[in-house]
């Protein structure tokens, strides 16, 4: 686990968004158990409760469950749910923007798919 705080962002989010990291990347598997609240709390040096908050989350999108005095386990089909909600985020956040921005500029659809092509060489 190698998070940076984000002063900007809420401690909660950035918890739960390393865990989905983690489960895209595979470093977390589906039904693999997670860190508790207390073991985030701890390296983080935050309240249990702020930990807690991030976990819940996870929680209530399906991502992780819960087995009553055991811990938290990443749950089945996790990582498509992750990916899924990650590529909605990433429409809401840069598509939509770019696509405003373009109009502003007068960017054409057909000049803006020439500058992502010639983005992916970047």
């Amino acid at each position: 686990m190698n998070i940076m705080m984000d002063d900007s962002r809420p401690i909660f989010i950035q918890i739960a968004e390393q865990i989905e990291d983690e489960i895209i990347e595979g470093v977390l598997s589906e039904e693999s158990q997670v860190l508790s609240t207390n073991q985030f709390a701890a390296f983080y040096k935050i309240n249990p409760a702020t930990a807690a908050k991030g976990v819940n989350m996870l929680v209530d999108e399906g991502i992780l469950y819960k087995k009553r005095g055991i811990g938290m386990f990443v749950a089945e089909g996790a990582r498509a749910k992750v990916i899924e909600k990650r590529k909605e985020q990433f429409f809401e956040e840069y598509v939509v923007t770019m696509v405003r921005e373009a109009k502003k500029l007068g960017i054409s659809a057909e000049q803006l798919t020439d500058m992502i092509r010639r983005g992916e060489n970047v």
